[in-house]
């Protein structure tokens, strides 16, 4: 059973500079609702309640978040608006969330490592601060069944274009089923020749505690840091380690692109306005494509 899951929200989001400089990247929001709401409601969807947060130095407004707002909550309650009231107390109670700081940006798996403490001796589940995940079952939940049948670590993976695979950690190995495979290689944003296949790790994992001891043999690698993929080759060496080809829609908010695209997505699922929004996305593409 996993019980645990860490997010590891520590980067600098550099890519969405000037908006990050003074709030974190995690706490952008799609519409109303901060991107780190999204990743910790899947954990808690995935039946896991006690989360870690490895936070970094700017990070405040998360613990704030997920804290209570007495004085907001007495205001809402004033105006009889139940509604957000329920909300906002829902936010400080829907998990026991925990916190710790990495002292320097050094790699996820850097990240990861500071969770050694909290999750002790048992397996549990990474969800990256800054990735959604749009499916009818959560994808931490679709690994965890996958775990409890292999025993051992899972990672998600989508499929990617070819051309695209420097961009992330890609892997490899011996399908097991359609969504299955046992895996034999792991490279982090190999070249298009050098790719074992053109499945993408995709920013969920179940991992067993054993990931501790690989991430302390790990040596910087791409980008001077200490990268998961990499400790994930060492691990390999000790434990079989499965890709799981995950159900859904990944959205990465640390992208620009993908951001304004998941905002457009999400914003057509609110029955509130999404009428009135589609009348104005096709008004202004007729616009553009009559110039």
């Amino acid at each position: 059973m996993i019980r645990k899951a860490v997010i590891p929200a520590a980067g600098l989001g550099t890519r969405f500079l000037p908006a990050t400089k003074s709030q974190p990247k995690e706490m952008l929001p799609i519409i109303d609702t901060p991107t780190i709401q999204y990743v910790v409601q899947e954990a808690v969807d995935s039946g896991i309640e006690d989360i870690l947060i490895i936070t970094g130095r700017g990070k405040r407004a998360i613990e704030d978040h997920f804290d209570r707002n007495v004085e907001l909550e007495a205001k809402l309650e004033e105006k009889q608006d139940e509604l957000l009231w329920n909300e906002m107390r829902r936010l400080s109670d829907m998990a026991n969330i925990h916190y710790v700081r990495q002292r320097e940006t050094n790699g996820l798996g850097d990240a990861i490592y500071y969770a050694k403490q909290h999750v002790g001796n048992e397996p549990f589940a990474v969800l990256l601060g800054d990735t959604i995940m749009d499916s009818v079952i959560p994808v931490t939940q679709q690994l965890i069944d996958t775990y409890e049948q292999y025993q051992s670590t899972v990672i998600a993976v989508e499929t990617v274009p070819r051309e695209k695979v420097n961009r992330y950690g890609i892997v490899g190995g011996t399908a097991l089923s359609d969504t299955i495979m046992q895996l034999d290689a792991l490279i982090e944003k190999p070249s298009i020749e050098a790719a074992p296949s053109t499945l993408a790790i995709a920013g969920r994992y179940i991992l067993s505690p054993e990931i501790f001891t690989a991430i302390e043999q790990t040596g910087k690698g791409k980008g001077g840091e200490i990268q998961l993929t990499d400790a994930f080759q060492i691990l390999l060496r000790r434990e079989s380690i499965y890709a799981h080809r995950i159900e859904g829609e990944r959205h990465d908010i640390g992208n620009k692109l993908d951001f304004l695209k998941t905002t457009v997505k999400f914003a057509l699922k609110r029955k509130e306005f999404s009428a009135p929004f589609l009348k104005f996305l096709r008004a202004t593409l007729a616009e553009y494509e009559g110039k």
